[in-house]
């Protein structure tokens, strides 16, 4: 079944409680999200994306993942 943006922002959150989050798509599986937090200061883009999926708990895991694409956008606040 696919994901909704409230769904995708709602597991976001739990990780990033005072990230500026942002997530958009109407399709339900090619989405995209901008996560802005202050955990990600310091870290490589690779670093910030990791955490990213690791927050979507394995919704994008394998051919039977419920989201099949999620452009990111991840950085430390201004």
């Amino acid at each position: 079944m696919p994901m909704q943006a409230s769904e995708i922002e709602d597991l976001l959150r739990q990780s990033f409680p005072e990230a500026e989050i942002r997530v958009e798509g109407d399709d339900g599986v090619h989405m995209s999200a901008m996560v802005v937090d202050e955990s990600f200061r310091g870290k490589n883009r690779v670093q910030q994306q990791r955490a990213v999926y690791a927050a979507l708990k394995g919704k994008m895991d394998g051919s039977q993942g419920e989201l099949h694409a999620l452009a990111l956008t991840t950085r430390a606040p201004d």
